[in-house]
């Protein structure tokens, strides 16, 4: 533990769905964390969350409008609690349209997004067709739906293949270029400044002659035939660990900027490795609060994170201090005497 928080407890509020929960708050997470002196607290999502802690601070996944106001008022009545994270900054990540815009802001080299464009159900002179073909898009095609949020809609993608399978899909809707990255992806867990990249199974290089011989167009539920079913169990894990992981400087450098440019503590990004150019790396998609129980021991980057949260609460606390201290002198009367400033923060009254 911090040397600096050694003897005390810093209370964490957290609120989630229940499915969440269950798969979050699991008892080797309460119980590593507690013995690094953070103790996780449910919030009664009944009672207004002002009258519930104290909170050093709060980490959610809820998104209405009632909360983001008992959120609101918990900040103005705790102004030196952390929020985990603001609303505005997580709602960036449920719109696909902008989603990876921040990518191309952090002009990182080796790393970019794959060509996507989207369509608006609004935007009826244009088909889906003339969008492919104006925004030069090259088959196949990923379609994703526009929001990405917990509903089952959100998730339903689909692979085309061809002009044909346009025809099966409506706007509003996301189109992006499906590039050969080998079979593997590569999801980066980020909370706060610790990071842990894992190898997942994704969908394998689809070959000119596959796209010959299948349907126009595919929902990713049903794409057995791009998975290689004649590929063996163990020729597969020799597949998935030949797979090269991404230098974890890289992986550490991108991590934090986009930490800083999203102002997020909490969140995913899934990584593939371009086929085509040598050391590129796509970001295809990015994820607010995701399954952290799906990495090993992820207790021990989650409560790391939450003892930095620790730090960042007590600098809150001593700042106020010292502006108060700074603001106001007492005289030899008991009276608050406020004293003017220079530039160069000498007094002048």
């Amino acid at each position: 533990m911090s040397e600096s928080l050694a003897g005390e407890r810093f209370r964490i509020g957290y609120a989630l769905a229940p499915r969440s929960v269950s798969s979050f708050i699991q008892d080797s997470l309460l119980i590593h964390a507690k013995e690094h002196g953070v103790d996780l607290i449910p919030i009664d999502l009944d009672k207004p969350l002002v009258e519930q802690g104290p909170f050093d601070s709060v980490f959610h996944k809820l998104y209405d409008s009632e909360w983001k106001k008992q959120l609101e008022e918990f900040s103005l009545k705790n102004p030196t609690s952390i929020i985990v994270d603001p609303i505005e900054s997580i709602e960036k990540l449920h719109n696909r349209v902008s989603m990876l815009d921040v990518v191309s802001q952090l002009k990182m080299e080796n790393l970019g997004i794959p060509q996507q464009a989207f369509v608006n159900s609004n935007d009826s002179e244009l088909s889906l067709h003339d969008v492919v073909a104006r925004e030069g898009l090259k088959f196949p095609i990923i379609a994703k739906a526009m929001l990405a949020n917990a509903t089952a809609d959100a998730h339903q993608m689909y692979l085309v293949l061809n002009q044909d399978g346009l025809n099966g899909i409506k706007p509003p809707i996301v189109l992006q270029e499906f590039v050969n990255h080998g079979g593997v992806i590569f999801k980066v867990y980020v909370a706060g400044d610790h990071v842990k990249c894992v190898k997942r199974k994704s969908l394998a290089d689809i070959t000119e002659e596959k796209m010959g011989n299948s349907e126009s167009l595919i929902p990713f539920s049903m794409i057995s035939y791009f998975a290689d079913q004649e590929q063996s169990d163990e020729s597969l894990a020799k597949m998935m660990e030949a797979a090269e992981m991404p230098p974890m400087g890289f992986i550490n450098e991108v991590s934090n900027q986009l930490r800083n440019a999203m102002n997020l503590h909490l969140f995913n990004y899934d990584m593939i490795r371009d086929n085509r150019v040598e050391n590129q790396y796509l970001i295809i998609d990015i994820n607010y609060f995701p399954g952290y129980a799906k990495v090993p021991e992820y207790e021990t980057m989650l409560t790391p994170c939450f003892l930095d949260l620790a730090q960042e609460k007590r600098s809150r606390e001593t700042g106020n201090l010292e502006k108060e201290s700074k603001t106001h002198e007492t005289d030899s009367n008991g009276q608050n005497k406020t004293h003017e400033t220079d530039s160069n923060g000498h007094n002048i009254s």
